[in-house]
């Protein structure tokens, strides 16, 4: 892929076509993403460029929306019967390149414009006058069989890919996979558990979420060690399609260890429907530790990414449901809100807890000397709303003095846009060169360890610290170390 390395000093900008040459072809590593499961498990040919590209990606949606453009004029289903969602593909494509002029400088245009240009082989500007141009050539393309999902997966270099599903979920996905041999322990695509809806109270139904969980497992989920037993069952069964790592994404950071009585009293009243919102928030804040308990079990890493105000935008959520693009970064503390789990386990070097923030004021003050403190920790990717070259290189620059490169878990893409998966990767290897390269220039590290480092970031790191690399237990990863 061509392209810039973000870099502007003429030296900086050749040493960092260097090292990102030396990892350009390097196989993609995607622990942590939204993909739909059942693009690859069909493997049909994927709709028309606008359902693949532009109505499910809320990245676009939202900043169309922040014009006055409702989702349902770019297709984006709707709860309401006279939402009148457009359904012809032709009309949602034009409307995007009508407002392309919207995404000038952002990350968006970024990762349309590569994938438009890398996947698809089209370098046709997309303003007004050329919408349909662009659309037939797309259109022409996905009709081909090299661009059904299973061959795409393979010309984009992914050796494995994680999905998100919830214990709800009966990953007959996954197992269609397995059984084309794609999915399972070992396999090109696994699974993550994702615990969300069944442990946050405040999730719509959630009493019927719990109740659910226990019809699935056979256990009694109306008590609190029934629950538990529960989803340790739902995580034996997520083990066995592969996964290696739980996903939570929790309003706040917030941990605390509560006795067995406290934690039945709290699970039974909300039972009853009489939990609070602060009981909610301390029952999700127990929750992690119970997790942590079980990872150090069943070597699952524990990844959290918390700091989303989810369905900010209420009409949005009323409309058109969760995951459209309605959430809100807010502040998020992480020292105090995490000390009870680590005084408890943050030493334990059999864990691994995989710290993500929407809130870059943390990275410096909190999260580096966090994962720069304690065994168990490491920095996850910036994501969401700060996976933008500059989001990803004022990260390296704030978390380096304190955690190092070797504390950080390298690059997730966080994607549900399955196209734009090796775009993403290959910005994120762009910039640490840039980085890398500037601490060669300035005599600050010698070029072989920079290459050596990037080879890290890019694919070694990802794959040791989500455990895609020998699926050892964690007690035998201390061991080796």
């Amino acid at each position: 892929m061509t392209g810039p390395v973000f870099a502007i000093d003429p030296r900086q900008r050749d040493i960092a076509t260097e090292l990102h040459a030396s990892v350009r072809e390097l196989p993609l590593i995607c622990p942590h993403g939204h993909v739909d499961p059942r693009i690859l498990a069909d493997d049909e040919p994927f709709p028309d460029p606008a359902r693949l590209l532009v109505v499910p990606d809320h990245y676009v949606t939202r900043m169309l929306l922040s014009q006055g453009i409702t989702p349902a004029r770019l297709g984006v289903p709707s709860s309401a019967e006279d939402a009148g969602v457009e359904t012809d593909g032709r009309t949602i494509w034009r409307l995007l390149a009508a407002n392309w002029h919207l995404f000038r400088g952002t990350p968006s245009r970024l990762w349309l414009e590569r994938t438009f240009s890398t996947v698809f082989g089209i370098d046709t500007p997309l303003r007004a006058e050329t919408a349909d141009e662009v659309y037939d050539a797309i259109a022409a393309r996905l009709a081909e069989p090299a661009f059904r999902p299973r061959a795409l997966f393979e010309q984009f270099g992914i050796e494995v890919l994680a999905t998100t599903e919830s214990p709800l979920d009966d990953l007959a996905r996954h197992a269609k996979l397995e059984a084309d041999g794609w999915g399972g322990p070992g396999g090109r695509v696994i699974t993550t558990f994702r615990p969300d809806e069944v442990v946050d109270m405040e999730f719509a139904g959630w009493a019927g979420k719990v109740a659910r969980l226990g019809e699935i497992t056979g256990l009694d989920t109306a008590t609190f060690p029934g629950f538990l037993a529960a989803l340790r069952s739902r995580r034996e069964a997520f083990i066995a399609a592969g996964a290696t790592s739980s996903d939570h994404g929790h309003p706040t950071a917030r941990t605390v260890a509560l006795s067995e009585t406290e934690a039945n009293e709290l699970f039974t009243r909300a039972l009853r429907g009489e939990a609070s919102p602060a009981d909610a928030e301390t029952f999700r804040a127990h929750m992690l530790v119970e997790f942590a308990r079980m990872s150090l079990d069943d070597g699952l890493v524990l990844q959290l990414h918390p700091g989303a105000v989810r369905n900010h935008n209420t009409w949005l959520h009323a409309a058109h449901g969760r995951d459209v693009g309605g959430d809100i970064p807010q502040a998020t503390d992480y020292v105090r809100a995490l000390q009870p789990l680590l005084d408890l386990h943050g030493n334990d070097p059999r864990l691994r807890i995989v710290l993500y923030t929407l809130d870059e004021t943390a990275f410096s003050r909190e999260l580096a000397p966090l994962a720069g403190g304690y065994a168990a920790l490491y920095l996850g990717a910036p994501w969401w709303f700060l996976d933008t070259p500059d989001g990803l290189r004022r990260f390296r620059e704030s978390v380096t003095d304190s955690a190092g490169f070797y504390n950080t878990a390298g690059f997730v893409d966080d994607t549900r846009a399955f196209c734009s998966i090796p775009v993403r990767h290959d910005i994120a290897r762009r910039v640490d060169a840039a980085y890398l390269a500037s601490l060669v220039v300035q005599d600050r590290l010698p070029f072989d360890e920079a290459a050596e480092t990037i080879a890290d970031l890019a694919y070694h790191l990802p794959k040791r610290v989500f455990r895609l690399d020998a699926r050892r237990s964690p007690t035998q990863e201390v061991e080796s170390r």
